[in-house]
Formats: C-alpha cells, structure tokens, sequence
C-alpha cells in the first residue's frame, strides 16, 4: 500500500475528528485552530501520556504544543496516528509519529548505535510499508 503526503498546510481528513478516547487532555482538541510553525516542536524525546497519570494543568499544554507547534503534517496511518516533520527547534528535520497515547521520533529498524533515519529513509520504508507501523495500517 502506497501514502501520499498531504500538499503542504493540508490536514488529514481524520485531522478535526479525533476519537474522544484518542485525546487525553481535558482541554478539548480543536483541529481547526491555525498551527504554529514558528514556535518550537515541544520535544526530544518519546512521550507515553497514555500511562502518565499526569496534572492536567502540566501536561495539557504540551500535549496541545506537540500537535499545533513546530510541524508540519506528513500524513496518517490511521485514526489517531499522524507522521509529522518537525521545522522549528531541536528536532528540526526529524520525522515524528504522533499516536492516540505516545508520540517518538522514527527510528529506523536497525541495530543500536545506528545513525538517526533521516527524511528520505522514513519517506521510503513509509511507501514500502517497512516499519513497525505497517502491520496496523488500514487499507
């Protein structure tokens, strides 16, 4: 199965209708809001939320940052999961999956110690179906 990437400043169409069960924030998430390129992708390392029994008031603007600041939409597997490239901050250039618990930076599958997979190698296990993922795409 083949993805396309979405035209640049597109949204995936499950982008705006988030699954309830999908968004743990108590803030609600609003898919229509203008993202902010400028301000810096919030991260540097996986987060698991899902099993963070966290403070709202801490953790929900993170969590909104991680999909409003600092990206730009790459496309989806699924409802609740998006790739994303991040432009601004210490991940720039670095491919992020954004899940319905967790968020982690791609990683090619490889021995440890390998250098970081850049955007063309995403890119292209992401088209060959070559990757952790490929097992849960819906087709």
């Amino acid at each position: 199965m083949s993805h396309a990437l979405l035209p640049l400043g597109g949204f995936p169409e499950n982008w705006q209708n988030w699954k309830a069960d999908c968004w743990l924030s108590a803030e609600p998430f609003d898919g229509t809001a203008v993202r902010k390129f400028t301000e810096p992708f919030p991260l540097e390392e996986e987060w698991q939320w899902e099993y963070d029994y966290y403070d709202h008031a801490e953790h929900s603007p993170l969590l909104h940052g991680i999909y409003q600041h600092g990206s730009v939409l790459l496309g989806g597997n699924r409802d609740c999961e998006f790739w994303v490239l991040a432009v601004t901050g210490p991940q720039r250039g670095r491919v992020w999956w954004l899940g319905d618990g967790c968020v982690a930076p791609y990683m090619e599958a490889g021995e440890e110690g390998d250098p970081e997979a850049d955007f063309v190698t995403w890119f292209q296990d992401w088209q060959a179906d070559r990757g952790w993922w490929a097992e849960h795409v819906d087709g």
